[in-house]
């Protein structure tokens, strides 16, 4: 019987597990950690009652993908709840703008940039479910939909601050600006439209779901479904070196790159450990967890109903406080993503408190402490919310680091998305899986599509891994 073992409990770890026990291989997966999932992983952080997010809070890109239709979660524990409104962005003064599930009803919030709202993201959200067959694989290939993966990449190849001049307002550039700030980059590099074209696309499509129970509840269902297939998981075992997992006969590494080369050794071929140890990481994320009494109070009422809350201001706000933390500079005034999981998912409350979660960009490695720089975006447009809080969990760059190894100076999405990386991903090469090693992949989100709870990099790895063996 062909046996596998995947070294990494995250999405993509257990994604590729799947994908190899759904083909009748013999599965361990190995887990450094006490408690598996990676980056979907929640618990009571603050205090008792309130689930809190450890990393990954909301899903867009999780629900209709080749590796979701695949495998049916929703039997082994997994459901999907949206808010009413997918994510907002509040402003001075009390304005803002919010994204709806609907592009007609966001178009119609946004008044006289309601039309050009929809001229980007119309098309893109009627085409996305064939955009996104191409989208979610490696760069390299040849795509199934080329027209219409043409117009996302002529959206997507552009800075955002070039892309946000389609729009008059400051609303419209502000709405788009917090998700073109998911990708951790200069407004003004090349391609930094992309992460924000797709989350903004998959909104309209998808929407921003969360997991009921929280996101360990994802996690959890896989596993599940890994045992009925006759998987196994095994935490607290740190993997040093390849030749302690003996011979099987596939090895899937839910590591980061230069873990990759440090496990494989001599084993692997010189300029393949070369690549991977040059791998770029991006900026870092500090994260506080608080219990709030009641909703947060921002003074942009549609806020109070959404998942997501942007926090930066203005587009040229935004961009100057990303241009300061790639350059190693921590801002007075960062760029926050606040998350109100609880606005979907009522359950992970407790007697009228809430979990909220905010993480601020900050620079690779930073040993500040940003929590009260945190605390005050948010009271800025919020006032009264530090009179709300209860209780906080602070979790410094080095406590993301340590919370999970793939976080590397911080970097919760496991690389920088500069040009050449985001089409060479980890390394310059056809298999962006292959270690250089036969029989040996990496599956973490260095590789395609990259970052997000999809366990698409995991699907992708494994579906390789087992044409090479098999042929």
């Amino acid at each position: 019987m062909t046996s596998a073992v995947v070294v990494g409990s995250g999405p993509n770890g257990l994604a590729a597990a799947l994908t190899l026990a759904a083909e009748g291989v013999s599965v361990r997966v190995l887990e450094a950690a006490d408690t598996p999932g990676g980056g979907t992983r929640s618990s009571e952080l603050t205090l008792p009652g309130l689930i809190h997010d450890e990393c990954s809070g909301f899903h867009p890109l999780a629900v209709d993908t080749p590796f979701s239709r695949g495998f049916d979660l929703q039997s082994h524990g997994l459901t999907w709840l949206w808010p009413e409104i997918q994510y907002a962005h509040p402003l001075d003064g009390g304005r803002g703008a919010a994204a709806w599930q609907s592009v007609d009803e966001t178009s119609a919030a946004l008044g006289v940039d309601g039309k050009r709202w929809i001229s980007v993201f119309g098309a893109l959200t009627d085409r996305f479910d064939d955009i996104t067959v191409d989208f979610l694989q490696p760069i390299l290939h040849v795509p199934a939909h080329p027209l219409k993966l043409a117009r996302f990449g002529a959206y997507a190849g552009l800075p955002a601050n070039v892309l946000a001049r389609v729009w008059s307002t400051e609303e419209a550039r502000a709405l788009f600006a917090g998700v073109a700030a998911h990708a951790f980059r200069p407004f003004s590099s090349p391609v930094s439209s992309a992460v924000g074209v797709a989350l903004g696309a998959a909104a309209h499509r998808y929407g921003w779901p969360v997991a009921e129970g929280g996101s360990g509840t994802i996690s959890r269902a896989m596993i599940s479904l890994l045992e009925s297939l006759g998987g196994k998981v095994e935490t607290g075992i740190e993997v040093e070196t390849l030749d302690e997992l003996g011979s099987p006969d596939l090895v899937m590494l839910d590591v980061a790159p230069s873990a990759a080369a440090r496990i494989a050794g001599d084993r692997m071929p010189r300029h393949v450990a070369r690549a991977l140890r040059r791998f770029r990481h991006g900026p870092g994320s500090f994260k506080v967890e608080f219990a709030i009494a009641g909703e947060v109070p921002w003074t942009y009422e549609p806020a109070r109903r959404c998942g997501t809350v942007h926090v930066g201001g203005a587009l040229s706000e935004i961009a100057a406080t990303e241009r300061q933390v790639n350059r190693g500079q921590m801002p007075e005034r960062p760029f926050v993503l606040a998350g109100q999981q609880y606005v979907a998912d009522p359950s992970r409350s407790h007697d009228g408190v809430n979990p909220f979660y905010a993480y601020a960009h900050v620079p690779s490695g930073w040993t500040g402490d940003a929590t009260s720089l945190i605390e005050n975006q948010i009271e800025r447009f919020a006032p009264g919310f530090k009179d709300r809080i209860l209780d906080r969990r602070v979790r410094d760059v080095a406590a993301m680091e340590a919370h999970n190894a793939n976080y590397i100076g911080g970097d919760v999405v496991t690389g920088a998305n500069d040009p050449l990386q985001l089409v060479f991903r980890p390394r310059a090469t056809l298999n962006p899986y292959s270690t250089g090693i036969e029989g040996v992949s990496l599956c973490s989100a260095a590789t395609p599509p990259g970052a997000g709870a999809h366990g698409m990099c995991g699907y992708n790895a494994a579906k390789r891994a087992l044409q090479r063996l098999r042929a």
